[in-house]
């Protein structure tokens, strides 16, 4: 998990480099086609072309619509956000997966979670500025929508999982995303610079190797031990927005991400310690 985490991180900067330069979809599409080769070659190596079409097509289709808003909208925030205060936002994916579980999955969720979900929206009040100016900036409130359209692909993750294997899951997420953000991006495209490739090389690279470690993480360990590492990409955009940009997190981006985090590894462990008395 922890070297999950660092690959997305050196993803997330590509992105934030990349989206200085081109149109947030354009970045989408980016993202989506330059992992494609790696996948490809990942699903034929594990021999998983077979029964390629034999998928969930609605739900499938939804996470491509629903990466497609993640990645835009996260690659518009990134653009004008550093990555710790993105981060710190972001992190309150968990909460509103724990919530739309409930509406979804039809699974309880105790008062003591609720007043989990509160905290974590409280955090993510805070990161934004008790005094409201960041909190109608367009690039807070779409780190917010991305961490949204996070939680319902997540909820849409754990159903597919049941019928489909994760190398389809994983093709056909970055097929969708990429196909049909293309037509949305064709008419504002930007030319593709030569300096840009190394950077493009990168965000293949740690996109990858950052999916196929997390896959990896998740299978091998309690979702209540492996999900709060995740949370040591705090640190990792702390020195980069501190190595790239000469920038520093605030005490209030701070404040809020502490209680997000504190909120979220709660409802983790919350949720392991119900699974292990429904399942003695």
């Amino acid at each position: 998990m922890l070297t999950a985490v660092a690959m997305f991180s050196l993803m997330d900067t590509s992105m934030k480099m990349l989206a200085a330069h081109y149109p947030a979809m354009q970045v989408t599409v980016l993202r989506a086609f330059c992992s494609m080769p790696l996948v490809c070659a990942y699903v034929a190596w594990r021999g998983k072309f077979k029964g390629m079409l034999r998928v969930h097509w609605p739900l499938q289709l939804l996470r491509g619509a629903l990466g497609i808003g993640m990645l835009t909208l996260f690659a518009y925030g990134l653009k004008s956000l550093p990555l710790a205060e993105t981060y710190s936002v972001f992190f309150i994916a968990p909460a509103l997966i724990t919530a739309l579980s409930v509406f979804i999955l039809k699974e309880r969720v105790d008062a003591m979670q609720w007043l989990a979900i509160v905290v974590g929206l409280v955090g993510v009040l805070v990161v934004l500025r008790p005094d409201g100016m960041n909190f109608i900036s367009l690039a807070g409130l779409a780190i917010l929508g991305s961490a949204a359209c996070y939680a319902v692909s997540a909820i849409a993750s754990r159903i597919l999982s049941r019928t489909d294997a994760n190398e389809h899951i994983m093709f056909w997420l970055l097929t969708f995303m990429g196909l049909g953000a293309v037509p949305l991006a064709w008419h504002g495209w930007v030319p593709l610079r030569w300096d840009d490739w190394p950077v493009l090389v990168a965000l293949a690279l740690s996109g990858f190797f950052g999916q196929l470690a997390i896959t990896k993480a998740f299978s091998m360990g309690k979702a209540s031990i492996v999900a709060p590492f995740e949370y040591t990409a705090l640190a990792w955009g702390v020195a980069i927005d501190w190595a790239l940009w000469n920038t520093l997190p605030d005490r209030w981006t701070l404040t809020g991400a502490a209680i997000i985090i504190g909120s979220g590894i709660y409802l983790v462990r919350r949720e392991a310690a119900h699974a292990e008395s429904e399942h003695p």
